[in-house]
């Protein structure tokens, strides 16, 4: 079938099943453009939640919909390619965080979001990119270990008089962005604003204008003057911002800002779990209620009012 077939197959399925298409912001931009709704990992996981629809078709990687089905566990997730991981998430697995635990007793675990659902239930509380400081402040233990990201882990222990004790993961398409890359890209744009993600190496925090979120980025370029801006950050951000400020212009920090796990999904895809159900996320009801309880944490720190 043509894009355009696959697209109407898609528009009816999606009816019939009564299911709504959540997209990350570094899917590829036909798949973006079929989404009921884009954004980041937590912020589809918690629109999932709050969507009356039981069915929920979530194109981005597998930590992502373990998310959401640990917020809503009575719906269908469904991950439209099986093979769509997260290098990052792979770096650690329960039984390390265990072992961290045993080796740091006094310490609380703080877990980025991007994790997998068994992580997520042997930590004390998750984080994001963009709330990751506030989380670390307000627990109440003197020595945090933070997992899985270092560079996020980094760059927070910039603002806190904590210890840190720092796993060793990165995401590769952030940590590739070298510093001479970053240089040639101002030398090519030097009106540009650069806006990196806390997941790059720390010299190229350094060499930023801002530190954001992509969700924080879609906010910072929507409201800025400026007309120019180079994105530390994977490519497919690039797509959305492009399609939602058609007026200004945006360029890439490094070469080969492509996660090849987030570009998996195709239109077929999508189409193929609605018919069939694939790939349905399945987690035993004990780790979903212990990472349930890391994620509500979470929430309880950044919004200490309710």
């Amino acid at each position: 079938m043509s894009n355009k077939e696959l697209i109407g197959q898609i528009a009816q399925w999606r009816e019939k099943r009564g299911a709504v298409i959540l997209a990350h912001n570094y899917q590829p931009g036909e798949i973006q453009d079929i989404a009921d709704f884009l954004g980041d990992s937590l912020a589809l996981s918690r629109q999932a939640a709050v969507s009356p629809e039981q069915v929920i078709v979530f194109c981005g990687v597998l930590f992502m919909a373990e998310s959401a089905k640990i917020l809503s566990p009575d719906k269908t997730v469904l991950l439209p390619r099986r093979e769509a991981g997260c290098p990052l998430a792979d770096t650690i697995t329960a039984d390390q965080v265990r072992q961290l635990k045993r080796d740091h007793p006094q310490a609380a675990v703080v877990c980025y979001v991007n994790s997998s659902a068994e992580v997520k239930a042997e930590c004390d509380v998750c984080c994001t990119s963009s709330n990751a400081l506030q989380v670390v402040e307000g627990v109440e233990a003197e020595e945090v270990v933070f997992v899985p990201d270092q560079n996020l882990g980094h760059y927070i222990s910039r603002f806190t008089k904590k210890k840190m004790i720092i796993w060793n993961g990165f995401c590769y398409v952030h940590h590739r962005i070298r510093a001479e890359d970053l240089a040639q890209a101002k030398e090519a744009h030097p009106q540009a604003l650069v806006l990196v993600h806390p997941e790059c190496r720390p010299e190229i925090i350094d060499m930023g204008d801002h530190v954001l979120s992509t969700d924080g980025m879609l906010r910072f370029a929507h409201g800025s003057e400026a007309e120019e801006f180079i994105i530390g950050t994977e490519e497919g951000l690039i797509y959305r911002l492009q399609r939602e400020n058609p007026h200004k212009r945006f360029f890439s920090a490094g070469r080969a800002m492509v996660c090849v796990n987030m570009k998996a999904i195709h239109l077929e895809d999508v189409l193929l779990s609605l018919q069939r159900d694939q790939y349905a996320i399945s987690i035993p009801s004990g780790i979903q209620k212990r990472a349930q309880r890391a994620l509500n944490r979470m929430l309880q720190y950044v919004n200490p009012q309710g």
